[in-house]
Formats: C-alpha cells, structure tokens, sequence
C-alpha cells in the first residue's frame, strides 16, 4: 500500500495557516468558489505568503473563467503564484480541461460527484492528473460534510483524492480504500472553523497509517 497524503480544505484565515504550518499535512485547499469558506485572490495571496513552502496550496474551482484560475498560477506575472495545483470541482468537461491545459503545467485535480462505479471509471479518461472522489449532492458541488458509499470505489489506474464527510471517526477506513491523498474539510473544524487541535489529530492519523504499512511490508 503506497503511502497516503492529506489535504486541509477551506482555509480562510491566518490561525488556519499557523494551524497547518504547526501540523504538516502536504496540501491546503483555497475556496474561490462561492462558500462559506470563500476566499479573495488578494487573500488568498496573503495567506499563502505565510504557509509553509513544504505545503502545497490548491486552487479550489467551480465553473470559473479560465483567466481567473490562470491569473493565481502567476502567469505573465512577476509575483509568486498563489496556487500550485488547480481542483475543477464544477460541471468542467474534457475540453475545459484542455483548453485550460495549454496555458498552464500546474496539476489539475477534477472532482466528480459519485453516482455509481461506471461514472468514475469514465472519469479516468480526462486530461487531468488527479480525480477528487466526492458526495453528490442536490443543488451543490461539494459534498457537505456527507460521505458517499466508497464501496462503489473501483480499482482505479489515475491517482484520486478521497472527499466527503472524512473525520477522526472514519479516516482509518478511508485510508483502507487506497487514494493518493485524503481531503477533508469539515472534519478539520468545530463550529464551522478550522480546529487547530482537529487538525493535528488527522494529520498524525496520516502518518500512524503510512508508518504501520511501512513497517508490515504493505
């Protein structure tokens, strides 16, 4: 079993970075979306310039503009760029993708709302580097909180993120399903923001699994 890395989502504020920097999980997520958890390029830019440079910074998107997701990569700009990986977790299809493909190198990730094996399947064959497995939810793209029956997860050749209602709880089992990377967002908060204690907890969570698959050989 290869080992397995984990992803903050939805920071907002310069505890969240203290937090993440303190814990060291390899990836934060920004929401550009419109969320709860929104946050403005200017700062987005700001918090970045804080976090740990161990950390990668993934752009979070939902059907936007092209030139807004290009403008955070830092191209055809003199400053640091905002975001080292893109997550398209909107409506975005093959072409999106391509288009989007010949104006930057930066990793995509294309969220897909699970329905059924099939459709994830399917999914392997976009232009992306990463899939991010989430709930379907009515009226929403992200999943609220709410796991889906990873059951329906089949054995996959394209790394994928694993989102959707992951907490201390069942992190052990959503480990056990092999994704390239855990995402959780809400499962890292109480009261709707991010806890530094939370985080810590899952991170080390991370680490215990990737160390006892080391030592059995897995």
């Amino acid at each position: 079993m290869r080992p397995c890395k984990i992803k903050i989502c939805g920071l907002s504020r310069f505890s969240d970075i203290m937090a993440v920097n303190e814990a060291g999980p390899d990836y934060i997520g920004f929401v550009f979306a419109k969320s709860s958890r929104q946050v403005s390029a200017d700062k987005a830019r700001q918090l970045k310039s804080e976090l740990d440079r161990r950390i990668q910074a993934v752009g979070v998107f939902v059907n936007a503009p092209p030139e807004e997701i290009l403008s955070l990569t830092g191209r055809g700009k003199d400053r640091e760029p905002v975001i080292d990986m893109i997550q398209l977790h909107g409506d975005e299809d093959e072409d999106y993708i391509r288009k989007l493909r010949n104006h930057t190198d930066l990793p995509i990730i294309k969220a897909i709302r699970v329905r059924d094996r099939e459709q994830i399947l399917r999914a392997q064959e976009l232009p992306c580097e990463y899939l991010l497995l989430d709930t379907c939810t009515a009226n929403a793209y992200g999943g609220a909180g709410i796991r889906f029956d990873w059951n329906m997860i089949p054995e996959l050749t394209k790394p994928f993120f694993l989102a959707g209602g992951i907490n201390r709880d069942n992190l052990v089992q959503a480990a056990s399903f092999e994704p390239y990377c855990i995402d959780v967002s809400s499962g890292a908060e109480t009261e709707g923001r991010k806890d530094r204690m939370r985080i810590a907890e899952l991170v080390a969570m991370v680490r215990t699994i990737n160390e006892y698959n080391e030592c059995k050989g897995a």
